[in-house]
């Protein structure tokens, strides 16, 4: 019904299995609080990774760094040290995190296309996707604080609504930085034409059309789930004007 493809069991899976890993921290006198700022610091090491055109180096820290961004949560309820001030540092900083690898993102594709522009200037919509990714991905967060702050969806439900949460973000966009790179990085051929077709899978022997996909991608589905939690908000609005 809500259109989520993280479903609330496999998310309460996924953080059972993180316990004992966040548990495991807590005994090196590591905090909730401490691991969110790590989580943070991992984002900017592939933010600036990005920048460089480091593109699977960037890939294994956006994975790294979202598995470690569970620990945080994990730990906090497990040892019973839940707290509002918690919640707003994990929530703060998983924005920031956010936004700084994309930021990194626009960076790196902005430097290829400096560097490369004059002969290859269809490279340019790659810092525009990211900056299209990035607002879209942060459209999909706002919505949700919105409207628990308002009381609609109360809790985490509203985490729970629509096709890509931030977990579908990441896993996209880890695996698009990785093909990047795997791929030789950004039009290394000289031949910028975007999914041409004649070499094998379709692709060019260079990593750019997989960038392309992924922050294509991510920017579509993070809009079509922003449309999702407004038409749920409204329905709950309509539900409780009812009632």
């Amino acid at each position: 019904m809500t259109g989520s493809l993280v479903t609330p069991g496999l998310r309460s899976r996924v953080r059972g299995l993180m316990e004992p890993v966040a548990l495991g921290l807590g005994r090196l006198g590591l905090t909730p609080n401490a691991l969110t700022m790590i989580g943070f610091l991992i984002a900017c090491a592939a933010a600036a990774a990005a920048a460089a055109q480091w593109w699977l180096v960037a890939g294994l820290l956006v994975v790294f760094g979202g598995v470690f961004d569970l620990f945080d949560g994990a730990l906090a309820r497990a040892t019973n040290r839940v707290s509002k001030l918690g919640a707003f540092m994990d929530s703060t900083f998983d924005r920031c995190g956010e936004g700084v690898v994309y930021v990194g993102i626009i960076a790196g594709t902005g430097h290829a296309f400096w560097r490369l522009g004059p002969d290859l200037p269809e490279l340019g919509v790659l810092p525009a996707l990211a900056a299209a990714a990035m607002a879209a991905s942060f459209m999909v967060s706002y919505t949700r604080a919105k409207a628990e702050s308002l009381g609609f969806t109360p809790g985490s439900g509203m985490a729970n609504v629509g096709l890509a949460p931030r977990e579908v973000r990441i896993v996209i966009l880890a695996i698009g930085l990785a093909l990047t790179g795997i791929g030789g990085g950004l039009c290394n051929t000289g031949d910028c034409d975007f999914f041409t077709i004649g070499t094998p899978l379709g692709l060019r022997h260079d990593g750019t059309d997989f960038l392309v996909a992924a922050l294509a991608l991510i920017a579509v589905l993070a809009t079509i789930t922003t449309i999702q939690r407004i038409v749920h908000t409204i329905n709950q609005a309509s539900k409780q004007e009812q009632g």
